[in-house]
């Protein structure tokens, strides 16, 4: 851990929100001249005392302890570019337009690969009226199951959440050709074009 940049992080963080280093001391429990140490270099914050510096700077753990932000630049491509995260603990599932630092149930989670869809892995996709027909014969039990869907076009993207137990049949309004993913909780993310 390099103090001196673990010092200045914390120092810009702080005068970005607007707070004196008493504020600051008083949001993580410490005294106003343990945040001065810290600024100046000459120590670290205790490993206890990082999740509530953390949230008192709206800062990932990972910045905090490496002494940098790691900005992305601004997101110009199409949302067929999206990232997928999924926990394997909870379930949970998020999207980013592009790599984010995403943790859930105290784990780092990495934006998942999808894998091209071939013969029996492709949904069945029939257009009826203004929208398309999903279905597939994959197995909806509650260890094995496609726990979502979206179409992706180059503007816009829909997700429809599915649950365990349920026939996988679901409608998505057809906005055009794009690209459909979906999450098997066993084999990961797949793709086919529609």
């Amino acid at each position: 851990m390099d103090q001196v940049k673990i010092g200045k992080l914390i120092r810009a963080l702080r005068t970005q929100k607007g707070l004196t280093q008493k504020a600051l001391a008083e949001a993580v429990g410490v005294g106003d001249k343990a945040v001065s140490k810290w600024e100046r270099g000459l120590g670290c914050p205790d490993l206890s005392l990082l999740p509530e510096l953390s949230r008192a700077l709206d800062v990932g753990l990972e910045a905090l302890l490496s002494g940098e932000l790691d900005a992305n630049g601004p997101e110009r491509g199409n949302m067929k570019k999206l990232h997928f995260y999924v926990c394997p603990h909870c379930g949970n599932f998020i999207t980013a337009a592009s790599e984010a630092s995403v943790t859930c149930c105290g784990k780092t989670l990495h934006p998942l690969e999808s894998q091209k869809a071939a013969g029996e892995e492709k949904l069945s996709v029939e257009k009826i009226d203004d929208s398309w027909f999903l279905s597939s014969p994959h197995p909806m039990t509650k260890e094995h199951y496609i726990s979502f869907a979206a179409l992706l076009t180059g503007d816009t993207l829909f997700l429809r959440r599915l649950y365990p137990e349920w026939d996988f049949q679901t409608r998505i309004p057809c906005l055009g050709h794009g690209s459909l993913l979906w999450y098997c909780t066993r084999h990961r993310l797949f793709q086919q074009n529609i």
